[in-house]
């Protein structure tokens, strides 16, 4: 049972303060212009999935993931669906990469650009850009993750966990970087291109939710050993409740995703046009 008083948080608390540090000391930055209302919108999304990620990792629900596996697939859908988008959606890399000292800029980035040894981490960067690989690195790992053996492991081991979290986060963060453009960073995918990639994710997560859904045992063994539970219910309903967290509340930002990309495509043409454009669309005479 969870217990305040003896409540330890994550450490990527830490990560979260120093990414915080960051863009507060880039925003310092003398040659900024003014914020305009999209940067005002950009920090609050930053805000946001900052904020999610504490809420994640350091708040009671990562103390009861170990108790029940509905509150673990929530804490999933956080690191992977909620968290990664908004930091997309706030485009902070730039700004960050502004709050650290320009010495130690200017030395990073010939040493990234030009180094014979980090030419292999180039070479991978360029390889997981492509949509394709990152589609699969993120499915894969999402699924790999919630097989029995990987799953219960994280159960026995904070390090595993935190590998676990790691991977997550990273993997989710390079998917909706191919979905929702985050400069320097800029998906290669169309309107329709991003639409397919974002649904076949969510049946991928469909898929794994309709075998929790349908299993008639409980399918991780430390959950079921557990003599009770918060809320006294068994451990069959927690798994039935984890599926439904992650068919219902798990879809929701893809959905939000397709339907934004849906309507992008049946908007009309001129509508996406500059206020006071007035030249004549493509092919018009």
């Amino acid at each position: 049972m969870f217990d305040p008083a003896n409540w330890a948080g994550d450490p990527a608390l830490a990560w979260v303060l120093c990414a915080a540090a960051l863009y507060w000391v880039g925003g310092r930055h003398p040659k900024r212009r003014p914020p305009t209302t999209a940067d005002r919108w950009r920090t609050t999304c930053f805000v946001a999935g900052l904020a999610t990620i504490v809420v994640a990792l350091n708040s009671p629900i990562h103390e009861l993931t170990g108790e029940l596996l509905w509150v673990h697939m929530v804490q999933h859908i956080l690191l992977v669906l909620v968290a990664p988008p908004l930091l997309a959606l706030a485009q902070p890399w730039n700004r960050m990469w502004h709050g650290m000292p320009l010495g130690f800029r200017r030395t990073t980035a010939r040493l990234v650009a030009k180094s014979p040894l980090l030419a292999p981490l180039r070479r991978t960067a360029h390889f997981l850009a492509d949509p394709l690989p990152s589609w699969l690195l993120f499915n894969a790992t999402f699924v790999v993750w919630h097989l029995p053996v990987a799953y219960e492991a994280t159960l026995h081991s904070p390090s595993v966990h935190a590998l676990e979290h790691l991977t997550f986060f990273a993997t989710g963060l390079l998917f909706w970087t191919r979905v929702i453009d985050s400069p320097p960073w800029h998906s290669p995918l169309g309107e329709v291109g991003r639409a397919i990639y974002v649904g076949l994710a969510l049946v991928v997560g469909w898929m794994l939710a309709i075998v929790l859904a349908l299993a008639t045992s409980p399918l991780y063994a430390p959950y079921a050993a557990e003599a009770s539970r918060p809320g006294g219910i068994s451990a069959l309903t927690d798994q039935h409740l984890a599926a439904g967290m992650m068919w219902v509340p798990g879809s929701i930002p893809f959905t939000i995703v397709i339907l934004f990309l849906a309507y992008r495509l049946m908007e009309p043409q001129r509508a996406r046009r500059p206020s006071g454009d007035t030249r004549p669309l493509a092919g018009s005479p």
